[in-house]
């Protein structure tokens, strides 16, 4: 009987797949490319944090899940070029409610010095506002304020999103 690959090794094998073919800065590019999402991760003072890795999962328009990793700059930027997601299906991500489909959105995780574990928010789009009204994950954070941390601002390129990871206006994260 062959020998099992342990699944933590089988997972850091197919990372390092994706970090050796991956450009760090756009993953998915076609004729229905949405353009750029850009921001920048910023602390508790608004300063950028200017050696953070912005990594995004998401839900391509062809149901394939598109994958991407971006450093930030000196001045804490960040950019990905991609697919705009499309809509999760009934029973989603499981979130909230895992039998309701879920609005268009990017998950992102942010690596940087001073943080023990990465921290985990997802991007939603502000030319999406039927969609969020009902997506059981926007629906669970209470505060109105909370959940505009989450939604991304339309922009002639593309869209923008900050990430802060403290203090006023920190961004929305959640346990995983």
């Amino acid at each position: 009987m062959p020998k099992r690959i342990p699944p933590v090794l089988a997972r850091l094998v197919v990372l390092c797949l994706c970090l050796a073919f991956s450009t760090f800065n756009a993953f998915a590019q076609s004729e229905a490319t949405t353009g750029n999402i850009e921001g920048r991760v910023l602390d508790g003072i608004d300063g950028p944090v200017p050696d953070a890795l912005v990594e995004t999962w998401q839900r391509t328009p062809r149901g394939i899940r598109g994958f991407g990793r971006c450093p930030t700059d000196a001045d804490g930027r960040w950019t990905i070029v991609t697919l705009k997601p499309e809509a999760s299906p009934k029973g989603g991500a499981g979130g909230a409610d895992s039998r309701l489909p879920e609005a268009p959105h990017i998950a992102l995780s942010v690596f940087a010095r001073g943080l023990l574990k990465r921290v985990v928010t997802r991007l939603y789009f502000d030319d999406e506002a039927a969609a969020n009204a009902g997506d059981p994950v926007l629906a669970s954070i209470a505060d109105p304020a909370a959940r505009r941390t989450l939604i991304a601002e339309r922009m002639p390129d593309g869209y923008r999103f900050d990430i802060r990871l403290q203090g006023d206006g920190e961004t929305v994260f959640f346990d995983v």
